[in-house]
């Protein structure tokens, strides 16, 4: 699916959820492909509620709850924890985050 899209010519990738579902060696496949495509240029969004997976991918995370950005945090500042906070701010259900 993802060469079908590529194939394309976009400037810009939109994955949501991309790993859901699938095998450790699939993942890391995935990550490959998102660690190549990045290094050639191309900008990928990463839609994902896995925190490792979130602080693994990106350079920068949003973070989202109740329709509404509640963060945005550098790789250097992100952690499970300053995640969480910003995404149940008001004690909540919890929100997204996009990288």
């Amino acid at each position: 699916m993802i060469g079908k899209w590529l194939a394309t010519g976009p400037r810009v990738l939109l994955l949501d959820e991309p790993t859901r579902g699938i095998d450790v060696g699939a993942k890391r496949e995935i990550y490959d492909l998102i660690f190549a495509l990045a290094g050639e240029g191309l900008a990928i969004v990463v839609v994902s509620s896995e925190l490792p997976e979130l602080l693994h991918l990106a350079d920068r995370i949003l973070v989202m709850a109740e329709g509404r950005q509640t963060g945005l945090i550098s790789r250097e500042e992100a952690s499970e924890e300053r995640i969480m906070q910003l995404a149940a701010p008001r004690g909540g259900a919890l929100g997204r985050a996009v990288a």
